[in-house]
């Protein structure tokens, strides 16, 4: 500021000095030439284009005032001076600046919660730009602002500028991050017809509670809230509250005790209802199949949920029948008297496209072929917009990919629609060696060893050994679920075990071979072949007759027919569809077990909301001896334990010795549900809640009689290594003998 009114003294006196007469002649003396000193980096002609003072013109203080101001407000210059001289009879003008200095080095200090990279995103200012205060505070500000977005109302931020030469400096910003600022509470205002639960429930920011740690919901993000905001909208726009207004959340921070509250105004307005609706753009024909679509009807309280889906249903059945550009334009036209709207949808369904180039790029090991098999369209096919969604899922559960993107590009002209499919490779090889904790077989060493894309071409072979306390187990596995070429999927395996059970051993080594097929979509038969020799020995002296007449070694030769129908979006973390399935085994082609064995299993998936999922599994057995023969003990049912019925014990969900061994049942009954939602999405950590049905049945017993309850929670992680299951099961009818409850664990699958 001294330097500024120096330089203005300076532009008054000189002139001053030089023609004393100036100040009283009407002819100042004229400028005849404009120099710029002192330029390094900024274009002379950038300040030149700000004079107003021109050559040939009189000398003007006003003119030279306002360029010394304009020059400033370029942002560059930390001084601008003016010096006059004489020159070809008037005067030569020189403007002397000193520029800022250059920025050379951008960094910060003191965070923790966000590495340097995370908040460079977050500013303009880059290495040679100047050291302007202006500049520099508005990217202080861009910092707050992504602070008080991730939680962190109380972060301060200090931006320090220093000289490292008379033309450069760096730059820092100092920033105590501060804790994150709980949400204490969260206030609706205006809210009359809908209640506050209502409107929390649609709303992912809350208040904050114990497992906020895990959701990150009782946190106030702003960007969360403005999506909030929207879905408090959409909440009254289904329930006909068509001129709401939501006001932008009012932020109340204590800084005393760390914490905020949100204050949300609501105008809710009238509620409207369907006076009409109707269809336009559509053939005749097509009228009482697209009026199937539409659930609203007239009378009905407006909801924009309703209309959205009927919108979709209609565009998803013309763009399975062809008409890829297929779309509906609703016209909804209120009447405020009334309280009505009249609602037209408009059909614009366009022309049949067909499938043009598919192309697949991303593949650097999974051969094109694996991946082109499971698209459910051809080039110059008619574009079916559900295939394609199922091709989708049918390559992302290939399980290959960690990324999987299909975009359809359509070619307006040629009214083609190309296929882009761009695929990320992931390791599809699994090398384990070392030992764990079972809660069955107590501590067990394995080694694992398993490739599921063998040379990029899909087939899946595995090699696994387990040693346990009480059991053994070694497999060796191979399936090609293309053999040769066909949509017939060849499996072989082979296995040797021995396991310790309550009143008898059990050693084992078989064999089987299986040839399946897909059919459409979603079906697949397979029939399997097994061999197997097993041994009963080492039986209690106490052990009931049922065991005792089994000892010795017996052969099995068995075919197993299955048939499944699986429309699961995902197989491994399914949030849509179901899969059922049922297998008749019969044993008694040569060997010396004779049985028959089937069982009926049905599972379904329910999306509750986007994110979390319902599940329901019921399944059902039934097995006899055949021939006179009695049902083996290995082919009996057992239910109790993490596939079956969760916190009780192995077998304890069934019939049982006199001595209180569970001998297995030849009926069983189960059923399962399931609520799943996310705790750490970014870990793919998943929590769930439970609860358990079922039995097993002897020949003599009520089938669907005293079937056991149990209830419980856990945690679902699909890790680098693998899925992890960690589950707790409470025995709710507790017998005795029996344990309240249990921990069990499983790595690598989910029943």
């Amino acid at each position: 500021m001294k330097k500024t009114l120096i330089s203005l003294l300076i532009i008054l006196l000189v002139p001053l000095l030089a023609y004393p007469n100036i100040v009283f002649s009407q002819n100042a003396p004229l400028v005849n030439s404009i120099e710029i000193r002192g330029l390094k980096r900024t274009d002379e002609g950038a300040i030149r284009r700000r004079l107003s003072q021109k050559i040939g013109q009189p000398l003007s203080q006003k003119n030279i005032s306002n360029d010394i101001k304009s020059i400033f407000e370029m942002g560059y210059f930390e001084d601008v001076r003016v010096e006059t001289e004489p020159f070809e009879g008037g005067l030569k003008l020189i403007y002397v600046v000193k520029e800022k200095p250059a920025i050379v080095k951008v960094q910060f200090s003191g965070n923790e919660e966000f590495d340097d990279e995370k908040l460079k995103e977050q500013i303009t200012i880059i290495p040679g730009a100047i050291a302007d205060v202006t500049l520099i505070q508005r990217n202080v500000a861009s910092l707050r602002a992504f602070y008080e977005k991730e939680g962190y109302y109380l972060a301060n931020i200090v931006p320090i500028v220093k000289r490292v030469s008379p033309d450069e400096a760096t730059l820092t910003f100092f920033i105590q991050e501060g804790e994150k600022v709980k949400i204490d509470e969260i206030i609706f205002e205006g809210n009359k017809e809908i209640d506050d639960g209502d409107i929390e429930d649609v709303m992912e920011t809350r208040e904050w509670w114990i497992f906020s740690i895990f959701t990150k919901s009782g946190y106030y993000r702003k960007d969360v809230m403005d999506a909030d905001i929207q879905r408090i909208k959409d909440l009254y726009y289904n329930h006909g509250f068509l001129n709401v207004v939501v006001y932008r959340p009012q932020v109340i921070l204590d800084k005393k005790h760390k914490k905020l509250t949100i204050k949300i105004k609501i105008k809710e307005g009238p509620q409207y209802k369907i006076s009409s609706i109707k269809l336009k753009g559509h053939a005749p024909s097509e009228e009482k199949k697209l009026k199937e679509f539409v659930e609203l009807k007239k009378g009905d309280v407006f909801s924009k949920k309703k209309l959205r889906e009927a919108i979709e249903k209609i565009t998803n059945y013309y763009s399975e029948h062809g008409y890829a550009m297929a779309s509906v334009e609703p016209d909804i036209r209120t009447d405020e008297k009334t309280k009505t709207a009249n609602i037209i949808l408009n059909i614009d369904k366009g022309h049949i496209f067909r499938i043009g180039r598919i192309e697949i790029s991303g593949n650097t090991k999974t051969l094109d072929k694996v991946i082109r098999r499971e698209i459910r369209l051809d080039e110059g096919d008619i574009f079916n917009s559900k295939l394609l969604k199922r091709s989708y899922q049918n390559i992302n559960n290939l399980n290959f990919f960690d990324k999987v993107d299909l975009v359809p590009k359509p070619r307006l002209k040629d009214r083609l629609v190309d296929i882009d499919i761009k695929v990320k490779e992931k390791a599809t090889g699994f090398i384990s060696i070392g030992g764990g904790y079972s809660t069955v077989d107590k501590f067990v060493a394995m080694v694992d060893i398993t490739q599921a894309n063998l040379f990029g071409t899909g087939r899946y072979i595995k090699l696994r050994g387990e040693l346990g306390g009480s059991s053994s187990f070694y497999e060796l596995s191979y399936r090609d679920p293309w053999f040769l070429d066909k949509p017939i999927s060849l499996t072989l395996s082979l296995y040797r075990t021995s396991r310790e059970y309550i009143s008898y051993d059990k050693k084992a080594t078989g064999g089987s071979i299986g040839i399946g097929k897909r059919f459409k979509d979603y079906w697949s038969a397979n029939i399997t072949y097994k061999y197997e020799r097993a041994t009963i020995e080492n039986v209690d002296v106490n052990a009931p007759s049922v065991i005792k007449d089994q000892v010795g070694t017996n052969t099995t030769s068995s075919i197993t027919p299955s048939v499944t129908r699986d429309s699961r979006d995902n197989y491994l973390d399914p949030h849509t569809g179901s899969r059922n399935s049922i297998y008749f085994t019969y044993a008694g082609l040569g060997g010396t077990n004779y049985f028959f064995k089937s069982v009926l299993d049905s599972a379904w998936f329910f999306p509750v909301t986007k994110r979390t999922t319902f599940r329901i599994r019921g399944r059902i057995g039934y097995a006899t001896g055949l021939f006179n023969h009695k049902l083996p003990l290995y082919e009996r049912f057992y239910v109790g334990g993490l596939y079956t019925v969760r916190g009780l014990g192995f077998g304890d969900g069934g019939p049982k010795d006199e001595n209180g061994d569970p001998i297995g049942g030849t009926k069983e009954l189960i059923f399962n549900l399931d609520y799943t939602f996310p705790l750490v999405e970014e870990l793919k950590l998943k929590g769930f809640v439970f609860f358990d049905a079922g039995r097993a049945y002897d020949t003599d017993e009520t089938f669907g009689s005293d079937l056991r309850y149990t209830t419980g929670a856990g945690f679902k992680w699909y890790s680098p290594m693998g899925p992890i299951l960690i589950e707790y099961g409470y025995n709710i009818d507790r017998r005795a003998d029996e344990d309240s409850g249990k921990i069990e664990f499983s790595f690598g699958g989910y029943f």
